[in-house]
């Protein structure tokens, strides 16, 4: 099963420019996948699209030869740079998480989550607490495919480690395949089996 943009053309307005013109991307089921760019360069825009949150102007999103479906939970989760953006701040978090299903507890001790955070709000988490919960959160709903927009950037160094072995464990178990945006090369290199470097010409 593999995720692909095929023959996308993206801008934000009909008179601004393109920020993709006839782009491809590809990633099979189970592979990781670093997309590293500098800021500006679409990296954000790319994950969206693949995740469903954007439709390009021309060309197809396919999961499998097939777009992804309009309702339900998608098979494309994304996880982004500011997680307060991702959740329902009038949610406790524990409503938050079993929308998706029945928690894993033994995911969430991997990742450093509290059982009393369930009983929070997501404006009582700091920002690292909070960004944790969305990416156990992602995992936990079967999603055959994760989008790791930045995911690590607010987080100390030892802490970014810990989150991405985890990461990296869980997919393997379940075969996700993982695309990480980052402009960090050195992070590209550690966790992804291939990288995709956007250049200014394809944006």
């Amino acid at each position: 099963m593999a995720l692909e943009a095929k023959n996308i053309y993206f801008r934000y307005g009909k008179k601004l420019p393109w920020i993709m013109e006839d782009m491809d991307f590809k990633i099979e089921e189970g592979e990781r996948v670093a997309v590293f760019a500098p800021s500006g360069y679409g990296k954000t825009t790319l994950a969206m699209l693949l995740a469903g949150y954007l439709k390009p102007e021309k060309g197809e999103i396919l999961l499998d030869g097939k777009p992804l479906p309009p309702k339900g939970v998608c098979p494309v989760q994304m996880i982004f740079q500011h997680p307060e953006k991702a959740v329902n701040p009038r949610w406790k978090l524990r409503k938050i998480l079993e929308e998706g299903g029945i928690p894993d507890i033994s995911l969430l001790d991997a990742f450093g989550i509290e059982s009393a955070w369930l009983d929070r709000y997501p404006a009582e988490l700091s920002g690292g607490e909070l960004q944790r919960f969305c990416i156990a959160r992602a995992l936990l709903i079967g999603a055959k495919y994760i989008i790791c927009d930045e995911i690590s950037t607010m987080l100390d160094t030892i802490t970014q480690a810990q989150i991405w072995n985890v990461v990296l464990e869980e997919a393997k178990k379940k075969n996700t395949g993982v695309i990480a945006i980052t402009h960090n090369k050195y992070l590209a290199q550690r966790i992804s089996t291939r990288i995709v470097e956007l250049q200014a010409d394809d944006i």
